[in-house]
């Protein structure tokens, strides 16, 4: 491999390379100190024949006598540059039209230290223009005997006024045909009836020039993709005369390397005014060497502060240590091409989203001598795709979670009917075997199982928000210290509580035993997490205001955030979006049931707010529950109590169920209290037996039942045929009895039998039944808060 060439021999050697262009110094006199084979092929000397020699030796008598070089080298002293234009000598006494560009070059404390002179042989131009002004003013732009190009005059109105061959050839119209009609026949009826001619015209006549491509008619009728330039044309005193059209035909893109750059000087102006990409080239070890407008505004580097600097500097530290910046260049040297996305850094340090493609470039031989690179900014797409990845996600979540709440409500609802059939008949058991110790404690034992069955039930229904909650106005400072002892009492001595629950805090509007035992499984598991070595437990509040769109997206108002914050292991990233879901637990078998934060999930949504989790391993989890804010003072919806109805005994009561084990221990428990049943399995039966006989004293009806007629449905027409007989609901639970509080009394499944005794006592008392049925919603609604949580 051979060894790099220094900056200043690769930059020797480009400059003796250019042969069209004399390129050479001046010492601070105006003596020739250096000489290109450009400049030996356009003035005829040799490096060893001009250096040292003033530069006047190239003007001609009358420019030396007028002073012109002088003239030239004090211009470009005083103001950094002088460009002349003019007769100047060859060696074998010829002259050439030239033109010159004197650049004034200064040390770096500003002194001068000489000139940069750059001259071209414009005389072949000269003679062409010289040409054209002779000729007619309106055909100076058109050069007739060119034929790949269409180029033509026509006047403000748009009207042709002179033809030339190569726009026979592409059009397929002599100029008699042509000239004196109006140019927009080579436009399709379409574009026409857009007025797409005539916004040309204004174009070029507001701006100077337009610029298009686009479909154009042949007189055959057949169609050529166009590449069309339109200049305004003005006469010496500013008068708009007319407009210079010139049209290619470039359906086959032919020539179009000549038409990408004329020279190097118009490829750096191309490449430079591009602003919405970092458009730059690398040496082949990945050292800037050029630097568009776009990658300054992109990266915000000057190229005075980049060019000579590695590429790498882009890259983050991460992705320098991993070796990505080595590994796009190998890669596109390999196969001519690395394209990629990734973070890049800009000059201030701040991050940007990238797409970067980056093109090997080789000479003729095929030897690598750099790299071009485009990188364009695309953050905002970026956020965007994610921004709709996470709307994707959340609506699969909620989609996810309202489907889990649909199958949870419903295996809650039908487990709550097997817990009736095995606690009601425990109940009943417990009298026949009174006199039996080991009886009552096989019983005990059902009981308790019984009770954990209502504890399981009773998390899936507050996950699916089916559970029946008693929402109030509710100050949570005024129960920071009932709520520190009843956390504290779950936690080992080694994890510290602190409750910060400001007097400021707005009241919410909850079920307070439902809060309780939310607050209280997310210690729990805020405990485990914490097993070894112990920790902290903070439980912090905070008034705030949500919007749509934020991490609570369907929330919108005043909110109190309780936030519940351990140090324990935190929870992995993988596990985090299923935390939620019924069943799902990372503790051992006999360590828990997976319902803990399944309840405080539903609790929160069948508030009306919401729970968010953040965690991060190895420092800790914080749970939020958005709780929102009630416009009611704590205590302001409190009732009185209402007396006990005196008990209820002898009654004829009608039983109305379609489950026979529930039918049989409903009965049993009723008689036990001294009551005389009948049971009926559907609301049909239910209206024929009421129609035969006696009228019972009490409807006791289950609230789901097969059939047209429900028991709510049957409780209502009962109401309007026999207003006078009380009717009692019971439902495992169920959507059909939400609102039903206020109308009938409910009993929910599974129910003891001093509830049950309540209940019929409450619903006999008063054969109005507004206060019945108040009381009797008060007392079937309230719970054991002291349940253990899950």
């Amino acid at each position: 491999m051979s060894r790099p060439l220094d900056p200043e021999r690769r930059f020797e050697l480009l400059v003796n390379a250019v042969s069209d262009y004399a390129i050479y110094m001046l010492d601070p006199e105006g003596r020739v100190a250096s000489w290109n084979t450009g400049a030996a092929r356009i003035n005829g000397y040799a490096a060893e024949e001009v250096l040292g020699q003033h530069v006047s030796r190239f003007f001609t008598l009358e420019d030396r006598r007028a002073q012109t070089p002088e003239r030239l080298l004090a211009e470009a002293a005083a103001t950094g540059s002088a460009v002349g234009e003019g007769w100047r000598i060859r060696k074998d006494g010829s002259r050439l039209w030239s033109h010159s560009v004197l650049h004034a070059v200064r040390g770096e404390s500003g002194e001068l230290i000489g000139y940069s002179k750059v001259t071209r042989d414009m005389s072949e131009q000269r003679a062409a223009h010289q040409a054209l002004v002779e000729s007619e003013r309106r055909f100076r732009l058109l050069v007739e005997g060119v034929i790949d190009y269409a180029m033509y005059l026509v006047d403000p109105d748009g009207m042709i006024t002179n033809w030339n061959k190569g726009a026979e050839r592409i059009t397929g119209y002599a100029a008699g045909e042509v000239v004196g009609r109006h140019f927009s026949l080579f436009h399709a009826p379409k574009d026409r009836r857009a007025g797409l001619p005539g916004q040309a015209l204004q174009t070029a006549l507001e701006t100077g020039r337009y610029e298009t491509e686009g479909w154009r008619l042949r007189k055959d009728g057949g169609r050529f993709w166009a590449s069309v330039v339109i200049d305004a044309i003005y006469d010496d005193d500013g008068r708009h005369v007319g407009f210079a059209k010139i049209t290619r035909d470039i359906s086959e893109r032919r020539a179009a390397q000549d038409a990408l750059a004329d020279s190097e000087q118009q490829f750096r102006l191309l490449v430079g005014g591009v602003k919405d990409y970092a458009l730059y080239m690398l040496d082949p070890n990945g050292v800037v060497s050029s630097w568009n407008g776009g990658a300054q505004k992109i990266k915000g580097y000057t190229s005075e502060e980049i060019v000579g600097q590695h590429f790498s500097r882009f890259y983050t530290d991460a992705e320098r240590a991993a070796g990505v910046p080595f590994k796009a260049l190998s890669t596109a040297a390999e196969t001519g091409r690395y394209e990629a996305e990734g973070w890049r850094v800009r000059k201030d340090g701040t991050l940007f989203w990238a797409h970067v493609v980056v093109d090997a470039i080789r000479d003729d031989a095929g030897r690598l001598i750099g790299f071009a690179k485009i990188t364009r900014d695309i953050t905002e797409r970026r956020n965007a795709q994610l921004e709709l990845q996470r709307a994707h996600e959340q609506l699969a979540q909620a989609q996810k979670m309202e489907a889990l709440g649909q199958l949870t409500g419903g295996v809650a609802h039908d487990f709550n009917n097997l817990l009736m059939v095995v606690s009601g008949q425990a109940q009943l058991l417990r009298k026949k075997l009174a006199d039996d110790p080991r009886a009552l404690r096989a019983l005990d034992a059902i009981e308790a199982s019984a009770r954990r069955g209502e504890d399981l039930t009773r998390h899936l229904l507050s996950f699916s928000r089916r559970q029946r909650l008693q929402p109030v106005p509710v100050s949570l400072p005024e129960h920071a210290g009932s709520l520190k002892e009843l956390i504290s009492a779950g936690l080992p001595s080694r994890v510290t509580l602190l409750i910060d629950l400001p007097p400021g805090l707005w009241p919410v509007r909850v079920d307070i035993g439902e809060l309780e035992l939310a607050l209280l499984n997310l210690a729990v598991n805020a405990r485990d997490a914490m097993a070894v070595g112990g920790g902290s437990l903070t439980l912090i509040g905070e008034n705030t205001t949500l919007a749509r769109g934020g991490d609570a997206d369907e929330l919108d108002g005043e909110f109190v955030a309780l936030s519940v914050s351990d140090t324990g292991v935190g929870i992995p990233p993988d596990i985090l979006p299923k935390v939620f879901d019924p069943f799902f637990t990372t503790k051992d078998v006999d360590k828990g049931t997976g319902l803990g934060l399944s309840q405080v999930y539903g609790f929160a949504r069948q508030s009306g707010g919401w729970v968010k989790v953040e965690s991060e391993l190895r420092k800790g989890t914080t749970f939020t529950l958005y709780l929102p804010r009630s416009q009611s003072q704590a205590g302001q919806a409190e009732t009185a109590e209402q007396p006990e109805p005196a008990a209820a005994s002898g009654a004829s009561v009608l039983v109305v169920e379609d489950n026979p084990e529930v039918a049989e221990v409903a009965a049993g428990l009723l008689e036990q209290l001294g009551h005389r049943c009948r049971v009926v399995g559907n609301t049909a039966a239910a209206l024929a037996a009421l129609g035969e006989g006696e009228t019972p004293d009490l409807v006791f009806t289950d609230v789901v039942m097969a059939g047209e007629m429900d028991g709510v449905a049957l409780a209502r027409r009962l109401r309007e045929e026999r207003p006078g007989l009380p009717v009692l609901l019971a439902t495992g639970y169920s959507q059909a009895a939400d609102g039903l509080g206020d109308e009938f009394p409910i009993l929910y499944k599974p129910y003891k039998l001093d509830e049950l005794a309540r209940a019929v006592s409450a619903a006999l008392a008063d054969p109005d039944g507004n206060l019945v049925r108040m009381h009797a919603a008060r007392v079937v609604r309230r719970r054991r808060d002291a349940q253990r949580p899950a």
